[in-house]
Parts: structure tokens; C-alpha cells; sequence
């Protein structure tokens, strides 16, 4: 019997790719936090896009000690542990909407990221050991698809029960009392902590089931893929492919977080959608609702266009529809930014395996730099709303097509391995 055929490996599978979904839906219903906390607490931009600074910036602080912890107690019992720090995560929720209180909205995501960052370091390679390596490919996809329909429904079901209810403009706000402003804010913080301790039950009782079911441990290979150190840093950091690589991880993840961030107040705007925001949270299910489409699209291209050649295309169609997002109004702006994520589709997963690329035993070492460098998602996003308060909304998308045109660089051009020079080549 082959190992896909074990029972108990097509039970883990199953279970594994129901995390994939779980991390996906908590990861973008942060673009429905973001609206309501803006409102709420009547942040500009920039102090808005802490969320997502505090949120990735999680992955850049945690991974090497997740790395570690991972190596310590196996692929099994670190699974189960990334779903009870992200279930304390979410129960954190509660006092700080009872509060109410952005500091402790921050705090409460930073511990729920810690512990999507441990998923993220420990069941990305667990799906890929659960079975024959000539099909770790075929899994790693599915498991991620339904990753994409995670972050596709989130913004529906956050939408309904987060932004039902309809906020008041920052001048409404401002015009209230002291104490009727603190109760106003409560109000609207309360609408929280249903939904998040509702997701905090979830998490606990996928914690039980991983800890309870006869999963495979994998403690021996969860030590190999320790070493990390800064020594291996800089030697795989010698191939031109792993630095361009590192750099394309950190500016797509960044972009397409920081478009998804944005969405809802830009649909909002009355130049581009005037529209409610539990209205536009449907449009950012469209947003990541393509980037699960495409990547069935990607596959199947892919069988005939050279990856790289199909990611500089898809990331200057990318990159043209967000100039023309910037350049337009109405609904040829909404719709051109919506179309973004059928084109996000492929970039992350095609960027890493070109990062990865013809490196042998550095090939950890170089994933761990790509891992890493998804704190982008932290920097990009706060970046532009810095850009956004000082010349609006509408423009501020120019990061993003910076973002776009590196990444069509990386893919016709910078991916290309070349071969060390004698004097810099790394040592096998």
C-alpha cells in the first residue's frame, strides 16, 4: 500500500486542508476589520493599516522561533498548537471590543497571527510528507485552493455580521459628547465578538481533533528542516534567483494585501462605487474570489507557457489594471481593481518555485528567506496609507504598480538562475 492510500494520511489530508481554509477566512477578515476599526475608532489611513502591519509583521518576528519550536515537538503537536495560540488570539477579541480599545485589538491580532505563522511554518511542508513527492505538488495545490476559498467567503460572512450596521462619518463622530462617543464606540466595537469567539471555538475543537486523531508525527524530518542559521542565510543569498526571489515575495504580498486592505473604503468613495461598505465587502469576495479562479486557469497554462514567462504576464496585466484603476472612475475604476486578483492567482506559488530553483540542499534555507519575506504584507500596506493621507485614496495605489512592474522584472528576466561564479560558489 502507498503511502496517499494509508487511511490515516488521507484522514491528515483532510484535516490539514481544513486549516489551509481556516487561515485563509481569519487572514482576510482583516479587510473587514479594517473599515470598521477606521470608523470605530475614527483612525486616518495610516494608523488604520496597523492592523496589517501588526498582523504580518507577526510572520517576520515569529517564524524562526516557530521554526524552532516546530523542531522540537514535530509536525503533529506544532499544528495543534498554531490553532490554540490562534484560538487565545481570538478570544482576545472580547475585551478589547469591551474595552473599547485599538491596542488591544492589535495586541489580540498579533497573537493570532503568531499562531497562523506557526500553520503557515509547519503544515505547508506537512501536506507535502503526507504522501508519494512525485504528487506533493498536486496536494500543496489543493490544500491551497481551499485556502483561496477561504479568504473568497470571509468577506461576505464578515461583511453581513461586522458592517451591518451603518457607522457615522468622522464628523458625525467628532460633534459628540465625550460620553456618548465612548458608548457609541462600544456599540460598534460589540459587533466583533461574536463572529471572532465564534472562530476561536472553531480553532479550539480543530486543536482537539489534531491532538486527538492518529496523525502522523514526522519528528525526525520537522529536525532537518531546522537549520536556518545566518550563516546558510547569506550563502544561499550568493544566487541571484533566491535575493530577486526574496524581494518578489515581499512586494506581491505586500500589493495584494495593501489592495485588499483598501477596497472597501475605496469602493466606497462616491467617485468610484458610493456604495455602503457591507455592500463592497461583496466586491472584495470578487477581489479573492479570482485569485482562486486563476490559479485553476494558471495551472492548466502552465501545462504550455514557461512559468516565468506566464508570471511577467500576469503581473503587467496587473500592473495595467491598476494604472487604469488609478487613471478612471466609476465603473471601469471599481472593475479593473476587482479583476486585479484573477492575476494575483499564480504570483505567489510561481515566484517561490522560481526562488527555489536548481539549489539542492539550500533549498530550506532559501524557503525560509521566501517565508519570511512575507512581511510585506506588514510594510506595503502601511506605506501606501501613508500615501493615502497626503494625496488621497485614489492615487495612492501607485505602490501596488511599483509592486506589479517588479514582479513582470522578475519573471521574464531576474528568476533566470545563474551559476555562481567560481569564487562565490556555495559549498555543497
Amino acid at each position: 500500500m502507498s503511502d496517499l492510500q494509508r487511511p490515516h494520511y488521507r484522514g491528515a489530508l483532510v484535516i490539514v486542508t481544513s486549516i489551509f481554509f481556516m487561515w485563509g477566512f481569519l487572514t482576510c477578515l482583516n479587510d473587514i476589520l479594517i473599515p470598521h476599526l477606521k470608523a470605530v475608532f475614527a483612525l486616518n489611513y495610516t494608523q488604520t493599516m496597523l492592523i496589517q502591519f501588526t498582523f504580518f509583521g507577526a510572520y517576520f518576528v515569529m517564524s524562526l522561533p516557530m521554526g524552532k519550536l516546530l523542531a522540537r515537538v514535530g509536525y503533529k503537536s506544532a499544528i495543534s498548537l498554531g490553532l490554540s495560540i490562534a484560538a487565545v488570539g481570538a478570544v482576545m477579541f472580547y475585551p478589547a471590543a469591551r474595552a473599547p480599545s485599538y491596542p488591544l485589538f492589535l495586541a489580540a491580532l498579533f497573537v493570532l497571527a503568531s499562531g497562523i505563522t506557526l500553520l503557515q511554518v509547519a503544515a505547508n511542508p506537512y501536506v507535502s510528507l503526507l504522501g508519494p513527492e512525485s504528487s506533493a505538488s498536486s496536494r500543496l495545490n489543493l490544500a491551497q485552493a481551499f485556502n483561496s476559498l477561504g479568504t473568497t467567503l470571509a468577506p461576505h460572512i464578515g461583511g453581513g455580521l461586522i458592517l451591518g450596521a451603518a457607522v457615522l462619518g468622522a464628523d458625525q463622530l467628532a460633534s459628540l459628547g465625550e460620553a456618548e462617543r465612548l458608548a457609541y464606540q462600544s456599540q460598534q466595537a460589540h459587533s466583533v465578538q461574536l463572529p471572532y469567539l465564534v472562530l476561536a471555538g472553531v480553532l479550539a475543537l480543530l486543536a482537539l481533533v489534531v491532538a486527538a486523531w492518529k496523525l502522523p508525527q514526522f519528528k525526525e524530518r520537522a529536525r532537518d528542516t531546522s537549520d536556518s542559521g545566518s550563516a546558510g542565510a547569506l550563502e544561499v543569498l550568493r544566487h541571484r534567483h533566491v535575493r530577486l526571489g526574496v524581494i518578489g515575495i515581499f512586494v506581491y504580498v505586500g500589493a495584494e494585501v495593501a489592495i485588499g486592505s483598501f477596497l472597501i473604503n475605496y469602493l466606497s468613495l462616491p467617485e468610484i462605487g458610493g456604495m455602503r461598505e457591507s455592500d463592497a465587502a461583496t466586491y472584495v469576495s470578487y477581489y479573492w474570489g479570482g485569485a482562486m479562479l486563476g490559479r485553476f486557469v494558471g495551472a492548466a497554462l502552465m501545462r504550455k507557457i514557461r512559468p516565468g514567462l506566464l508570471l511577467g504576464l500576469f503581473a503587467l496585466i496587473a500592473a495595467g489594471l491598476t494604472l487604469t484603476t488609478m487613471l478612471s472612475l466609476g465603473q471601469l475604476a471599481l472593475w479593473s481593481v476587482v479583476l486585479i486578483g484573477l492575476f494575483n492567482s499564480i504570483m505567489f506559488p510561481t515566484i517561490f518555485t522560481l526562488g527555489i530553483a536548481r539549489l539542492g540542499p539550500l533549498t530550506g534555507k532559501a524557503s525560509s528567506l521566501l517565508i519570511m519575506a512575507i512581511v510585506g504584507g506588514a510594510i506595503i500596506p502601511l506605506a501606501q496609507g501613508a500615501i493615502a493621507d497626503r494625496v488621497g485614496l485614489h492615487h495612492a495605489f501607485v505602490l501596488p504598480l511599483l509592486c506589479y512592474l517588479f514582479i513582470a522584472y522578475y519573471g521574464l528576466r531576474g528568476s533566470r538562475v545563474i551559476t555562481p561564479q567560481p569564487e562565490t560558489a556555495t559549498r555543497a
